[in-house]
């Protein structure tokens, strides 16, 4: 018996249940050539739900999932990990018995096989599952993704993402639900959970559910009785600059979503927004939570907020969750309990608050809808370390709270805010006319109240909309228009011009790169309306110290004060800083060695980066750890680095472009180990300048397999006329990269079409080398040569990128001639490329830049492509 399955075995009753013991065969029973084995069981207890199980080890790896898998790759579904089930269990179906844990109905609702991408239990470790399913009713790629989030209970539960991968069994959940299209067992055809439980419902109208039994709460030392107040003002906290040095604090996530109170009276309850609004009809699942908890009376305190990718808050993805009446996808995480049971819990310090808080939310109810309330939970880390690992993440900040205050109405120095970027609400109070194809409004108008009550103008933002908000919003603004800007300082010149004023009633939530000298914002990217904040509250904030001795101590020393910032090694003009952090455990190389890379390379790989958007890398823990890929700017400011036109990728912040050495090392200094660029420069961005073919392998063939698919490709394309040239994938393959004229008639669309026919051109001629479909299940003992790395916004790792796998590889260039004398893909590392470039006669890619050559209609009629 695995020791992983002792939890299994304790929280179940083997002579009650018919549920299996775990007796068939251990781990060391298992040929290496057997298949691994998925289910997926259909679960009635006392919610329904998806059991969700990979073999593994000798055990089920288990993920319980709420709303059951879908096959939208925008439908990042909860998967709580669960603890493993024996192999036995993947055949069981039947009645668990009430008063069992998991007592319900079980079906097979599907099974197969999962072949894993890469080494199945280091992904597993890593958080970050990618495999195949080939069951009965899902197939394709598929991801699991650990968050950064847990549940609540004694032994808190992690959150995962199950997400369907894009490949052809894509298809979109408004046109289809697989769990209501196939909803039977694939053994009995049997279903199970057709007619919902008869239980007490939320009503958005009165707020009104049927009751739990009362809560017993021991209210902690300080808490007085008291009459539960109608209202509640919220403690907020203060912007500051850098962390405190003196006394205990906690640090939470800080959310990007809307600030909810939640007020409990008997059988009603009660959401408010920040500003008092009544926001019940609009979180009905949050409502009949809040109730089942069996609290007499309370006020709770809280943010909502929707996961978006990597499961982080998404703050437009909340508000198009109000906005379609997608409340489903609302996750309310709770953070203090001001008042419970007929005592005011206010001067109770905060920890002991939150204590009693958490005992509450895991004494709840089994059937407690777990994934609409939530606790926020706190991290045990130093604040810089904290901070930074929230930025990487897209987060916006971190809140730190002393762990001995009260809670206090407004403002207050005891919870403050750390913030990865420049970002906060404006008011509205005019926008202009659109100009070309645009419809709606061309930019909104921002302004601040000042300390004497007036609105004072400060700038204009006219990115970050798509389609329906600009027309959502252009039809509410058209409803406040005024003949008289509603600014003290109105603007003028070219920002007056054409100009609809408006009331400033409206607020919206801003990310910008900067204020200038005389109050206007740089680079503004728009986020959201905020209905939680009234407009006459908007200020500048402004970020303040928490003490005069605490900024004297703080790390965030202003650069004109000291010239490099304590602890930190200054390399290419960049402090970087934690120099000595290892970021690759095997060779123990360090982030500085990383920066002194790169500075040392710049020569030679700027000309692959230059005015090209670049996405980013990123692994701040070093590559063991978490990574993430960063494409857009967002709201984390990297040093050196070059934001886009954001009229290149509308809807989104701006693209990144790596300019100078000093943007190189400004990335890694934030955690970048990987560059990857676009296929076309900023300035003609719909005009590619190249293709890239990437020769894929299976793993397990020989590199010489590798080299002969890579001399038949370049055969192949110069049948055709187009001059190639090479460089290592720093992986397992290689690349061929095809440089081009930029042309009008060549467009992204034009040319992935020809380099998806060629490659089928390819597998066609040579069916026992190449396969022209992707996927690992696909290229066993054969070679997938990827076309689709000529998409518009797709990207390939840029030559002298070091690849972040072990040995810390580097994608190189060479010239033709060696390629016959190449070991493998991985041949030069962060450490021996510079020896090569230093013995080096003449760059490999020579003529590169003066090639000029164009994919003609003869060339795509003789390989069969069909624009």
């Amino acid at each position: 018996m695995p020791r992983h399955l002792a939890d299994y075995r304790r929280k179940r009753d083997f002579t009650q249940t018919q549920e299996p013991a775990g007796a068939r065969r251990k781990a060391d029973e298992r040929r290496d050539n057997d298949a691994l084995h998925f289910v997926i069981q259909k679960h009635d207890a006392t919610r329904l739900h998806y059991d969700f199980r990979l073999e593994l080890d000798g055990t089920l790896k288990s993920w319980a999932v709420p709303k059951g898998p879908s096959l939208d790759p925008a439908d990042k579904r909860l998967a709580v990990h669960v603890e493993d089930h024996p192999l036995d269990y993947a055949d069981f179906e039947g009645h668990i018995p009430e008063g069992q844990y998991g007592g319900g109905d079980v079906i097979v609702w599907d099974r197969g096989t999962w072949h894993p991408h890469g080494d199945p239990r280091k992904a597993y470790r890593d958080g970050k599952l990618k495999f195949d399913l080939d069951g009965e009713k899902l197939h394709g790629a598929w991801a699991l993704v650990r968050t950064h989030l847990h549940g609540t209970g004694r032994q808190p539960k992690e959150q995962w993402l199950l997400i369907k991968e894009r490949d052809d069994q894509v298809r979109p959940s408004s046109d289809y639900d697989v769990t209501q299209a196939l909803p039977a067992s694939v053994i009995t055809g049997e279903n199970v959970g057709a007619k919902p439980k008869a239980k007490g419902k939320a009503k958005a109208d009165d707020g009104k559910t049927e009751r739990s039994e009362p809560a017993q709460v021991q209210p902690p030392a300080g808490a007085v009785p008291a009459t539960l107040p109608r209202t509640l003002e919220p403690q907020l906290a203060t912007l500051v600059d850098g962390p405190p040095t003196h006394g205990e604090w906690d640090y939470e996530v800080k959310f990007d979503g809307y600030r909810i109170l939640a007020r409990i009276d008997g059988n009603t309850v009660r959401l408010f927004s920040r500003n008092g609004r009544d926001w019940t009809a609009k979180l009905p699942r949050q409502a009949r939570t809040l109730q089942a908890l069996g609290l007499r009376e309370a006020w709770l305190d809280g943010e909502v907020v929707v996961m978006g990718e990597r499961g982080v808050p998404d703050f437009q993805a909340l508000q198009n969750a109000f906005e379609t009446a997608h409340a489903e996808h609302i996750a309310y995480y709770l953070f203090d309990i001001p008042f419970c049971n007929g005592m005011d819990l206010r001067g109770v310090p905060l920890r002991e608050r939150r204590a009693l808080l958490q005992r509450i939310l895991e004494a709840a109810p089994g059937d407690l809808d777990r994934e609409a309330v939530l606790f926020s939970g706190t991290f045990n880390a130093a604040p810089e370390d904290l901070l930074s690992s929230a930025c990487s993440m897209s987060l916006e900040g971190v809140i730190g709270k002393r762990a001995d205050a009260p809670y206090r109405a407004g403002r207050s120095p005891a919870w403050i805010k750390l913030k990865c970027g420049q970002r906060q609400e404006f008011v509205i109070g005019g926008y202009s006319a659109p100009k070309g194809s645009r419809s709606g409004f061309g930019a909104l108008l921002l302004g601040v109240y000042d300390d004497a009550g007036k609105l004072r103008y400060a700038g204009r933002v006219g990115t970050g909309f798509n389609e329906t908000s600009l027309h959502a919003l252009h039809h509410e603004l058209t409803g406040l228009t005024v003949d008289t800007p509603p600014f003290a300082n109105p603007p003028t010149g070219s920002d007056a011009r054409d100009v609809q004023w408006v009331k400033p009633e409206r607020v919206a939530e801003i990310a910008f790169a900067e204020w200038t000298r005389e109050g206007i914002v740089r680079q503004a990217v728009f986020q959201g309306l905020r209905d939680d904040k009234p407009a006459r509250n908007i200020v500048r904030e402004q970020a303040k110290p928490p003490s005069a001795a605490a900024r004297k101590e703080t790390r965030a020393v202003n650069a004109a004060e000291r010239k490099v910032r304590p602890g930190a090694e200054r390399i290419a003009d960049v402090d970087v800083t934690h120099p000595d952090r290892v970021i690759e455990k095997a060779s123990g190389t360090t982030k500085a060695d990383l920066a002194r890379y790169y500075a040392s390379v710049a020569e030679w790989m700027l000309p692959h980066l230059h005015n090209r958007p670049t996405s980013l890398v990123r692994a701040p823990d070093g590559i063991d750890g978490e990574r993430f890929f960063q494409k857009h700017s967002a709201a984390l400011k990297l040093q050196g680095i070059t934001q886009l036109d954001p009229s290149l990728d509308p809807g989104h912040p701006s693209l990144l472009a790596i300019n100078s050495a000093e943007a190189l090392v400004g990335a890694v200094q934030m955690g970048t180990v990987e560059f990857h660029t676009w296929n076309a420069l900023a300035d003609r961005i719909e005009q590619p300048d190249r293709i890239v073919f990437d020769i894929d392998p299976d793993p397990a063939l020989p590199f010489a397999r590798v080299i002969e698919a890579t001399q038949l490709m370049l055969a192949m394309l110069d049948e055709l006329g187009l001059k190639a040239f090479l460089k290592t994938s720093g992986g397992h393959g290689m690349h061929v990269v095809v440089p081009l004229t930029r042309r009008e008639s060549s467009g992204w669309d034009t040319l992935k079409t020809f380099a998806q026919a060629v490659v089928q051109h390819m597998a066609a001629t040579f069916p026992d080398r190449f396969v022209a479909k992707m996927g690992p299940q696909n290229r066993v003992g054969k070679i997938f040569i990827d076309y689709l790395r000529n998409n518009r916004g797709a990207s390939t790792v840029a030559a002298y990128s070091v690849r972040a796998r072990t040995g810390l590889p580097v994608s190189v260039p060479i010239r033709h001639d060696e390629l016959e004398g190449l070991q493998s893909s991985a041949q030069w590392t962060l450490r021996t490329l510079p020896d090569r470039l230093a013995k080096l006669k003449g760059d490999p890619w020579a003529d590169y830049a003066g090639t000029r050559q164009s994919v003609t209609a003869d060339m795509r009629k003789r390989v069969g492509a069909h624009d």
